[in-house]
């Protein structure tokens, strides 16, 4: 019985593997929709610089310092040598468990998404030389570390000690709302305002695909359901309530949306739509498994209108936040991770009950302490890597290549080919057919852009 459940549990896993692995192709869309076509693939070739770049130091170092045993038991990183190199993974567990090689591979993409959400901060105006070097400081010098915070768990037998979040602290993050999202929202907020702005901004170029975006949306929301399931590392009822949540979230935040988008502007957009899913979906992350259904309606609703207040803010303060990481991701994971203290239920998978549920401030505290740490460390942190490579080398792109755009400037790629427009000879004098077909190549031009 028991190694037919651990069977069970694997193959949960690597299912959720899988979803959380189409998660970079749905981020790469989602972004690169919401740019401008001459930087679209700089935008998808961030998200997978991210991946390669993260991967690399991951199974070197990363899923040691982050799940190894803590250094001198403070929870502030794990032994970084414990698993270097990842091979003690090789082996299997010595009683019928969850494999540690896919749990590596699972918290790798973990590790990864959250570095290219960063990207979406500074799209058109970073080198791509830099972004990659960036992505790997950043990797040693911040997620590792709050992963370990977060995400590691004593051992039972307590040979093992995991972060002091999680064991200390006993704040509550499911599946990432403070070492994921909080974590990469404040992160883009400091890259953003060492970069500065784009030369266009306020007026950012409009968005020049929204059906990819819109479908890059739909990967990530079926991606989701691997990303908070499998956080429950087993295929029993946490999982499933985890993946109810989720969805029940989804629907709220793109209600939530939508409606401010009606009253605000007059009309509710398919981009409005798109983001109030996203936004619903970073808020439930880190409460999927601590409330009630109904929970998770006021997570994602409350989600859903509060981000669509805050993405216009940018403007307000002058931070050129080029896709709303900050606006979304930072706001979303600040409401989630905070509402578990209020709407935490006993009776769901983490067993912790919220003022509203009869559990007083106790949960509260603990929660606003975790959201506290993580936005002071990693700020400073990061506009400290990023003030560091400013110094040494720089970080932005030049005027030219920004005014060229950095599909063509950098990676000397466009990601559309427009064949020239051939007009028909009989009807038209030869000089004519020419400077009609300038006309039409000119004005096809115009509307790509």
């Amino acid at each position: 019985m028991e190694q037919a459940v651990a069977a069970a549990d694997t193959a949960w896993m690597l299912a959720a593997f899988a979803l959380v692995s189409i998660m970079v192709a749905g981020l790469a869309l989602f972004y690169g929709g919401m740019v401008s076509v001459k930087n679209t693939l700089n935008m998808a070739m961030m998200v997978f610089g991210a991946l390669a770049v993260v991967g690399v130091l991951w199974i070197i170092v990363g899923y040691s310092a982050s799940f190894g045993n803590s250094l001198g038991g403070l929870g502030l990183l794990g032994d970084p040598l414990e698993y270097f190199g990842s091979s003690k993974l090789l082996d299997a567990p010595a009683t019928p468990g969850l494999p540690p090689a896919i749990f590596s591979a699972f918290q790798l993409l973990f590790a990864a998404l959250t570095v290219a959400l960063i990207a979406g901060a500074v799209a058109d105006r970073m080198k791509f030389g830099s972004w990659m070097t960036f992505a790997g400081i950043w990797a040693l010098l911040v997620y590792f570390p709050v992963a370990h915070w977060v995400f590691a768990f004593d051992s039972k037998d307590g040979s093992v000690h995991g972060g002091w979040i999680a064991n200390k602290l006993k704040a509550i993050d499911f599946a990432g709302g403070t070492a994921v999202h909080i974590n990469a929202g404040i992160a883009g907020l400091a890259l953003a305002l060492v970069l500065g702005k784009r030369k266009v901004f306020p007026n950012s170029p409009r968005p020049h695909s929204i059906p990819l975006t819109m479908l890059g949306a739909g990967i990530l929301f079926c991606g989701w359901f691997g990303f908070n399931g499998g956080s429950a590392l087993s295929s029993g009822n946490p999982a499933s309530v985890v993946v109810l949540n989720t969805l029940a979230a989804s629907c709220a935040g793109i209600c939530g949306w939508l409606v401010v988008e009606k009253f605000k502007e007059g009309h509710a957009t398919s981009l409005g739509g798109a983001s109030g899913l996203i936004a619903a979906l970073v808020g439930i992350t880190p409460a999927c498994g601590a409330v009630s259904p109904v929970g998770a309606l006021i997570v994602g609703a409350v989600c859903g209108v509060a981000c669509c207040f805050a993405v216009s803010l940018k403007y307000r303060f002058g931070l050129d936040d080029s896709l709303d990481v900050v606006g979304i991701h930072l706001t979303g994971g600040i409401i989630g991770t905070l509402l578990i203290g209020l709407l935490a239920d006993g009776s769901a998978p983490n067993a912790v009950a919220g003022l509203f549920y009869g559990g007083g401030l106790d949960q509260l505290w603990r929660q606003t302490v975790a959201v506290l740490a993580v936005l002071a460390y990693t700020f400073v942190v990061t506009l400290g890597i990023a003030k560091v490579m400013e110094r040494f080398g720089g970080i932005r792109a030049d005027a030219e290549s920004e005014a060229m755009g950095l599909d063509l400037a950098v990676h000397s790629e466009t990601a559309y080919v427009l064949d020239h427009v051939s007009m028909p000879a009989a009807k038209t004098e030869p000089a004519d057919a020419v400077t009609a077909a300038e006309a039409m190549t000119s004005k096809a031009a115009v509307a790509v852009e």
